[in-house]
């Protein structure tokens, strides 16, 4: 997990040392930088894999350089297929320069993983990627004399924030092919038997190989237990690995004193067994928190803040015992966990809003995980975004995720892991995170009161906010961003 920049067409090495500089907490551990002919790479450096070894820009024989962000769990199968083959380290990253060098851009489509990447040399002139969900993020802006690339938007100079936009998922880029598509986050049409119980038995172990895959890197990764089924299923799996191999899970969780999903996920790490850690805090540190939250996960929404606050106390606590964590992201969008969605009768709706919502995760929950653990030097891993537990997921028909019928939403997922928790935990109505943990409530006083009904009605409407509560977040990241255009925040675009 690290942070990249890199300048292609003629590049600037003091801009990029100054783009590269603002995304030292993305890589505490190390610094490298390449300056090549039409590009210049710069990487930042968080060490989990051949921590020793696994220094950036990585570079092969013939003078190819990658500077990648993110994790390939599937480099071990990969290096199997370059027999005879030289690596220069062990660190998983370098997969993907070989892979790129020897087939271009299509060749990512075997990556599997999160990744972000750069890559420039005389088998490869440039090369930009993204993985197919982007759970890892890049931006890129076109300057008068450049292309532009860095993973948040802080890192881009106030003069050129006004074209910066994100990366789109699943794509790569080229001076010579433009922008292309290599691979996407899920299958194109939804088919699958009438089968419960043979579903439930594939997302079983369709979860637990991407839990498995994940628990990758020279020490195991803790988790982010919220309390909630998602993250208490990962636990479950992940505390199990832990314990076939001597180790014990590590678990964290915040919440206000009172909030539900501290109790719940006390309980639960109670029951596996985990080394567990949490921390309490208080309306009033909550609220003192907000403008270092705007500024890391760089959005103003209400609803992604109030759960990121509490994600950037929670961060802030595992970064102090590990350096990579698993979460519960995707399970609500793979298995209808919201409320709003009991309101969709029509199948084929639902599976259109399903397909809308994972497509558009790196605009919002994607991006407030990544930056709210990046934050504080933590990589956090999303083993139900693994693009083939997306198929297996996809392949369940829509009828039986519906969250209605007299079901407690995400019915068969609770099924599928029945036993591994206990019952009363394994159906517990769902919370928001920003709710269990207290945060909701605690923000929306306390930041609806900074801005006056006189204030929102001359200044709210016409920049598009919606309540008091927003337009106090968007004069944070107005100020913190600076340039930035709001429409950079919906979806991904062309330069």
């Amino acid at each position: 997990m690290c942070g990249i920049v890199a300048i292609h067409g003629s590049p600037d090495p003091l801009l990029g040392s100054r783009m590269l500089d603002r995304l030292t907490h993305r890589g505490p551990d190390d610094q490298g930088t390449a300056v090549l002919p039409g590009t210049w790479l710069g990487h930042r450096r968080l060490s989990i894999v051949d921590t020793d070894g696994g220094h950036q820009p990585l570079t092969d024989a013939a003078g190819n350089h990658l500077v990648g962000n993110g994790e390939i769990y599937n480099h071990a199968d990969l290096r199997a297929r370059f027999a005879g083959h030289r690596w220069s380290t062990g660190s998983d990253n370098e997969v993907a320069l070989h892979l790129a060098v020897a087939g271009g851009g299509a060749a990512l489509a075997d990556l599997r993983g999160m990744f972000a990447l750069a890559i420039a040399g005389p088998g490869l002139p440039f090369l930009a990627a993204r993985d197919p969900v982007g759970v890892k993020p890049l931006y890129w802006a076109r300057t008068p004399h450049s292309v532009v690339f860095a993973s948040e938007m802080k890192a881009f100079d106030r003069a050129h924030r006004s074209r910066v936009r994100p990366f789109p998922p699943g794509c790569f880029w080229t001076p010579q092919e433009g922008l292309r598509r290599f691979a996407h986050a899920m299958p194109r049409h939804t088919t699958g038997p009438d089968a419960p119980a043979e579903h439930e038995a594939a997302v079983r172990a369709g979860l637990i190989a991407s839990v498995h895959l994940q628990m990758m890197g020279d020490e195991p990764p803790g988790v982010l237990l919220s309390g909630g089924l998602d993250s208490s299923i990962v636990a479950a799996i992940a505390a199990r690995w832990c314990r076939e191999r001597g180790y014990r899970l590590r678990t964290f969780s915040v919440g206000t004193a009172e909030s539900a999903d501290l109790a719940a996920a006390r309980r639960v790490a109670a029951h596996l067994g985990t080394e567990h850690f949490e921390r309490t805090y208080t309306a009033e540190a909550a609220v003192d928190r907000v403008p270092d939250v705007v500024r890391a996960v760089e959005h103003y929404d209400p609803a992604l803040l109030h759960s990121s606050v509490a994600n950037h106390f929670l961060a802030e606590l595992a970064a102090q015992h590990t350096k990579a964590v698993l979460t519960g992201e995707g399970a609500d969008e793979l298995f209808a966990g919201y409320r709003y969605l009991r309101e969709f009768r029509d199948d084929n709706a639902l599976d259109a809003e399903l397909r809308r919502t994972v497509s558009t995760l790196h605009t919002l929950n994607l991006q407030r995980c990544d930056r709210t653990t990046m934050a504080f030097g933590l990589e956090a891993r999303v083993p139900f975004l693994d693009t083939d537990f997306i198929a297996t997921a996809m392949s369940v028909p829509v009828r039986l995720r519906r969250p209605d019928h007299g079901r407690r939403e995400k019915h068969l997922l609770r099924k599928a892991f029945a036993g591994w928790l206990p019952d009363d935990l394994l159906w517990r109505a769902k919370e928001q995170f920003g709710d269990g943990s207290g945060m909701s409530g605690v923000l929306r006083d306390a930041m609806s009161g900074l801005i006056t009904e006189a204030d929102f009605q001359k200044t709210g409407h016409a920049e598009g906010i919606r309540n008091r509560e927003e337009l106090a977040y968007h004069r944070i990241w107005h100020r913190e961003l600076a340039g930035i255009s709001p429409r950079t925040l919906d979806r991904s675009m062309t330069l």
